[in-house]
């Protein structure tokens, strides 16, 4: 028997793959699919099926093309919405024979209504490993909020009363020695409080897992769960739309965005289609000279998030600047969380745009030395700290506003055009994201400040906040 994960850092998730005498189970595929299909066929493996926790919010599963080309059926547990596709509908506690292991659908409603855990059996009969999804991960559990997004009638109480009982009456008896394994760890928008650890053993997060605490009532896991939640992006509805009902395949969104455009072509499908460009270079490369009107959203930070969060059309048609050798990469990124209209990216980059005699751009970026300086000599400066309110909240630099990267889009009108800001997130990803949109907008005097606060922190020379601890924020 083989149990793999496959971790993709940049969105927090947790694929798995089993394995048990030729045959093959993935749970949770993401969206570019041949990697499983490779990692089957090197070992002599069959894919027998494709396990589905539950109708993903934070991206688009792979579980349609991984089933259109291998023939292994989908298989969910029990469901309110039916899937627009086939698929096999377990019941609660059906089980499934994968080579000499089985695999058990439990069905734990709570995150998701129709969310289920896997347990897996190995062929002595031993409870060796739990599937978890977002029912129950390393630290936390699945936040309950997300499904009242898409089924009316649910509230967050109702779901958070269903996940009480699910993890009570259905994962805390099993026995402490198996392995957890969650679909997601620190980073992802699905939960609140992470571990960076992507599995444990039940009985340690029995000890350790707020939410798993033996003397909790209902009436306080409810409140717990529910407490400091903060708006998820605005992109998961749709991605679990994708997820229910169907998807173009991978490989047509990557024929359609794998296109090489010159700078003239380039430039051309910008201005005629009015596609969003998509810069995914790093922060200060983009600083220094950028394409006019495009947006920084780095490839090597949270890109997907980011780009969910802030781009509010499914559909919008993305041209994308990328380093050379990474635009197949960033398409398949983009793909992940649904934005499948890339319609194609700059040949040769950046360097190619400049070597063309086209016009550019330039965003001033100044050190924490540099800021520490300007600000001490004039505290009345305009300064935009633009991590989440409860980073802010945690600590910050006294008498600066908070104006969070999340809703740029909706807080613009607070801004002045004609005033300049300096602008800082917590190490320089955010803040020169912020600093893009804002000047595709309009906004000509935005200042960068490198490293973020956490540069500014380490000057010694601004007054921040006494520091709270997050988690009493909540």
């Amino acid at each position: 028997m083989k149990i793999e994960q496959i971790y993709t850092g940049c969105l927090a998730q947790g694929a798995y793959y089993i394995e048990s005498n030729g045959e093959a189970a993935i749970i949770d595929p993401l969206r570019e699919v041949q990697p499983y299909i490779e990692m089957a066929e090197k070992r002599g493996a069959k894919i027998k099926y494709v396990f589905e926790t539950h109708y993903h919010a934070d991206f688009v599963s792979g579980h349609i093309d991984l089933s259109k080309k291998t023939g292994a059926p989908i298989v969910y547990g029990p469901v309110m919405i039916k899937p627009e596709f086939d698929a096999i509908i377990a019941t609660d506690g059906q089980k499934f024979k994968l080579g000499n292991v089985t695999i058990t659908a439990i069905h734990t409603p709570g995150h998701t209504m129709e969310s289920t855990c896997y347990l897996l059996t190995d062929e002595n009969g031993k409870d060796v490993a739990l599937f978890t999804g977002d029912t129950l991960f390393i630290g936390d559990v699945g936040r309950p909020d997300l499904a009242q997004k898409v089924v009316k009638d649910l509230t967050q109480e109702k779901l958070a009363g269903h996940l009480y009982d699910s993890l009570r009456n259905k994962i805390m008896p099993l026995n402490d020695d198996i392995i957890v394994y969650p679909a997601h760890g620190a980073g992802s928008a699905c939960g609140k409080n992470m571990s960076k650890e992507t599995f444990d053993t039940l009985g340690n997060q029995k000890k350790t897992n707020y939410a798993l605490r033996a003397d909790m009532t209902k009436e306080e896991f409810i409140k717990e769960v529910t407490s400091g939640l903060m708006p998820p992006p605005s992109y998961f509805p749709a991605n679990v739309m994708m997820n229910i009902k169907g998807y173009e395949s991978i490989d047509t969104v990557l024929e359609r965005g794998h296109q090489a455009l010159s700078p003239e072509a380039f430039e051309a499908a910008a201005n005629e289609t009015g596609a969003i460009m998509l810069d995914v270079r790093a922060a200060q490369e983009f600083a220094k000279g950028f394409i006019p009107n495009s947006i920084n959203i780095g490839i090597d930070g949270q890109f997907a998030p980011w780009v969910g969060a802030l781009i509010p059309d499914l559909k919008q048609a993305i041209l994308v600047i990328a380093p050379e050798g990474r635009e197949k990469e960033t398409v398949i990124r983009l793909a992940r969380v649904g934005y499948d209209n890339c319609i194609g990216y700059l040949k040769g980059g950046f360097e190619a745009w400049k070597a063309a005699g086209k016009e550019i751009d330039t965003i001033k970026s100044i050190s924490a030395e540099e800021f520490a300086q300007i600000f001490n000599s004039n505290p009345s400066i305009n300064v935009l700290d633009v991590r989440k309110k409860s980073e802010y909240d945690s600590e910050h630099v006294l008498n600066v506003q908070n104006f969070p990267l999340d809703y740029i889009n909706q807080n613009m009108s607070e801004i002045d055009r004609n005033k300049e800001y300096y602008i800082h997130c917590a190490g320089g990803y955010r803040s020169m994201i912020a600093a893009s949109i804002l000047k595709a907008r309009g906004f000509d005097k935005v200042i960068d400040i490198a490293g973020g606060f956490k540069a500014i922190k380490e000057t010694g020379k601004v007054k921040v906040s006494d520091y709270v601890c997050p988690s009493t924020l909540l």
